[in-house]
């Protein structure tokens, strides 16, 4: 085993003393544990903003990630300086996180399918890897769960028998029930059967795994979907952006709200409740697909001037 050094058990400090506080840690404590080995790769043994800035900025994803991680090392510098005074805190707006929010796009089923089966010709010696990413791909499709929410996920979270999912202190600390269709149900439980056969050891309690048993990050399933949008079509080989997995939430909303005005409902009145079911703060986070899809627009402005 390597040995550990300063700056690295100063990072396990930090996330235990976070968890201590009841702090969430999916999101950053592999990749603060990723940060500590790129100081000590260049022999540094404190923080400062230069190796801070270089490190946030190894993310693929572009300038929102880049301010993400680099607020993750600005919480553990601003830690770490009360007990050396070495330390380097980089100031708040250095990566300036603000941009317009995406125009969504919205996935045929075909395309759907076609990711799905990309995920399941990926390599793999145990055959979990593909599984988990064909299920994971699969379940936000049909759910609109977020990214973060999937791959927080724990066995106790998702219930099978009642086929119910426990959402638990996500985005805007708001916890919620989501249930699931019984072919969701089945392909779960397919899920887990091949799960515990493949990997028995698993690291804590996580639903979905990598084929070391350990929780999936955020950048290992972004990458991966990325290699499977271009594999599905969806990117040229040397497309740096494209479709998100993220927009696979955006599809089950618009979806949604289409078949609602195409039945005739009412719409306004049923708005609530698909914000419940996303997780929205406010209904109008919901109420922007309407404006952001030209056809739901147009169903909106045709209800207004019939009531009109």
């Amino acid at each position: 085993m390597a040995r550990m050094t300063a700056i690295s058990r100063a990072v396990e400090t930090y996330l235990t003393l976070r968890r201590t506080l009841g702090f969430a840690q999916v999101s950053d404590a592999r990749p603060l544990r990723d940060f500590a080995r790129f100081l000590d790769e260049h022999g540094a043994r404190y923080i400062t903003v230069d190796l801070a800035l270089r490190w946030a900025r190894l993310s693929p994803a572009g300038p929102p990630r880049w301010a993400i991680r680099l607020g993750w090392v600005r919480r553990l510098a601003r830690h770490l300086s009360a007990s050396d005074a070495r330390t380097e805190v980089p100031p708040i707006g250095l990566l300036p996180r603000s941009y317009r929010r995406k125009q969504p796009y919205l996935y045929t089923r075909d395309e759907v399918r076609k990711l799905i089966g990309a995920a399941r010709c990926l390599p793999s010696r145990t055959g979990l890897r593909p599984a988990t990413h064909s299920t994971l791909i699969g379940l936000i499709a049909v759910t609109g769960l977020r990214t973060s929410e999937v791959i927080t996920l724990n066995n106790l979270d998702v219930d099978l028998a009642a086929g119910v999912i426990t959402i638990r202190q996500t985005k805007f600390r708001k916890s919620r029930l989501v249930t699931v269709h019984t072919s969701t149900v089945r392909a779960l439980r397919r899920y887990v059967h091949l799960r515990d056969k493949a990997c028995p050891w698993r690291d804590g309690d996580p639903f979905f795994v990598g084929e070391a048993g350990r929780r999936l990050s955020h950048d290992v399933v972004q990458a991966t979907f990325a290699k499977l949008s271009r594999e599905a079509g969806l990117r040229l080989p040397t497309d740096r952006r494209g479709p998100r997995l993220h927009d696979l939430r955006h599809r089950l909303a618009v979806m949604t709200l289409l078949r609602w005005y195409r039945s005739g409902l009412n719409v306004e009145s049923l708005l609530p409740t698909l914000s419940t079911f996303l997780g929205h703060s406010e209904v109008a986070d919901t109420y922007w697909y309407l404006t952001a899809v030209p056809e739901l627009l147009r169903f909106a402005a045709d209800r207004l001037d019939a009531s009109s």
